[in-house]
């Protein structure tokens, strides 16, 4: 009887360490699939204005440089072109923060068109993005080339009736 329970106990330790195995070869999957689908959109976003895609620089501290004079250029083309733009962790298919899902989900609700810009995928764009906005976390939304504001004040905003009415107003120009 003990050979037996002795034997189903390694079995167990076996199925669970499978188990766990297959789990954490999912998430790698999970993470790699995702990263794919972040360069894929970030990369033609760098290439329709001109940014090289580059490692991120460093300054003497170490850290990551501000905005570039380039990476502003082309924040400046594209939040232009777009009457409405989250930056944020994650995509809409797919938002890696509650904050920058609930922003997607507002936007969702209003059915117009808007664009995501994963700053997950580069560290000199999330860093440049707090320069550029003067605003310290994401999600950051920009309505009709302005700055709007993070997830607090998209959901005061949403709430009270003025975010509809920017939209609308961005909709019309």
């Amino acid at each position: 009887v003990d050979r037996r329970s002795s034997l189903h106990g390694r079995a167990n330790v076996r199925s669970r360490r499978s188990a766990k195995k297959l789990r954490e070869e999912e998430r790698r999957d999970v993470a790699m699939a995702t990263k794919s689908a972040c360069k894929a959109h970030l990369g033609p976003l760098r290439a329709r204005h001109g940014v090289p895609a580059r490692r991120v620089r460093v300054n003497s501290a170490g850290g990551p440089v501000g905005l570039s004079e380039e990476l502003r250029t082309a924040v400046d083309k594209f939040v232009a072109q777009h009457k409405v733009v989250l930056f944020m962790k994650g995509t809409k298919s797919f938002p890696q923060c509650g904050f920058s899902n609930t922003c997607v989900q507002i936007l969702n609700t209003f059915n117009v068109p808007y664009e995501t810009v994963n700053i997950l995928e580069d560290e000199s764009l999330r860093q440049g993005m707090k320069e550029y906005s003067n605003w310290p976390t994401f999600p950051q939304c920009y309505i009709d080339g302005e700055f709007f504001g993070g997830c607090d004040i998209m959901i005061e905003a949403y709430q009270s009736g003025e975010l509809q009415e920017t939209i609308e107003k961005a909709m019309v120009n």
